[in-house]
């Protein structure tokens, strides 16, 4: 992404709302981490761990909380925020600002019958529209995205190179879907028979919430009778399987290699950490939190960390590998004995 002309240190401090301390003309283009950031760039510390980097930093400007404001050593131009992971969202954007789509449907677009859209949108390249899409206001398809029969999208989505949105799906506002994922395509359900196994036919729509980002390489699996479902606002990582009949709810966060299998249910506020694994039919309470590589086979209640596999409660599964680390010497003593008592 490219970087715009420049701010000043004071115009930063001015848009996050932060204290300037020191020379407010520091020009800053960019931003970069302290141990390779240059004189143009902006700098960020909000943890102790990093604080031997701002002495070596060659950057212009940090943006630091205010545990740090003071310390002795690093750039004299300082922006310091109440909350720093904030204003350097809105330094990004400041400094980086999206680019404007191209509005109005390049002439290698395929475009079916009964297409139809409010006011203006961007298809790209090579990208194909089934027919019967609805797409709302502000909609942008990049190049050779796919939208099947009948896929539906509210106002201000974003569809990226190569995502297929299935036949059907429903997709709210200002849904974001990464390169490359797959959004209400058929589950993976078969039942077993003489001949072998059979696919039972998937049914049920795949329902989008708003403001929904699904990530890279995703998929999202449309319901076999009833629909599958992400709540709003829930933010869905890249090469995340979720099945068919998932309900996800909303403000969840989705790591990546998340696997969810059907007919789960995800309440709101929910954290999946990376690679955790959901059984099938099972329910994870409200603000339940799953912690990286966890495998989850029952029910988690609401307000939960649970970790380890089975995934029980975090705090067990700390004491017991503690408990195993003091047993290792035990076992070795108790082998030395042993080998005594042989001889």
């Amino acid at each position: 992404m490219r970087a715009r002309s420049g701010l000043t240190a004071g115009q930063i401090a001015q848009l996050v709302g932060g204290e300037i301390i020191g020379p407010a003309d520091v020009v800053v283009a960019g931003v970069a981490p302290l141990d390779r950031a240059g004189p143009g760039d902006l700098a960020f510390l909000v943890s102790d761990r990093y604080r031997p980097y701002l002495a070596r930093t060659a950057a212009g400007a940090v943006l630091l909380s205010r545990a740090h404001r003071d310390e002795p050593t690093g750039p004299a131009t300082r922006i310091v925020s109440a909350d720093p992971h904030a204003a350097m969202r809105r330094a990004l954007e400041a400094l980086y600002p999206a680019d404007s789509p191209e509005w109005g449907v390049h002439p290698s677009a395929r475009i079916g019958g009964g297409v139809r859209w409010t006011g203006r949108i961007a298809v790209g390249a090579g990208a194909a529209l089934g027919r019967d899409v609805c797409l709302g206001d502000g909609c942008v398809v990049a190049d050779h995205a796919v939208l099947e029969d009948g896929a539906t999208l509210g106002a201000g989505c974003r569809i990226e190179s190569h995502a297929v949105v299935h036949s059907g799906a429903v997709l709210g506002d200002r849904v974001l879907v990464r390169a490359g994922a797959r959004v209400g395509g058929k589950g993976f359900s078969f039942v077993r028979t003489e001949s072998g196994h059979e696919p039972v036919p998937q049914v049920g729509r795949c329902v989008i919430g708003n403001d929904v980002e699904i990530g890279a390489n995703t998929t999202v699996d449309r319901g076999g009778i009833g629909d599958t479902v992400v709540g709003t606002g829930t933010k869905i990582d890249n090469l995340v399987q979720v099945a068919h009949n998932v309900r996800v709810g909303s403000n969840c966060v989705i790591m990546a290699q998340v696997g969810i299998a059907g007919s789960t249910v995800v309440e709101d506020d929910v954290m999946l950490a990376g690679q955790a694994g959901l059984a099938d039919h099972l329910t994870v309470g409200r603000g339940a939190r799953v912690a990286a590589q966890s495998g989850v086979i029952g029910d988690i209640e609401p307000g939960a960390t649970v970790s380890g596999y089975p995934a029980r409660g975090h705090r067990g599964v700390l004491r017991q590998t503690a408990a195993l680390a003091r047993l290792a010497p035990l076992v070795e003593s108790l082998e030395r004995m042993i080998s005594r008592d042989d001889r």
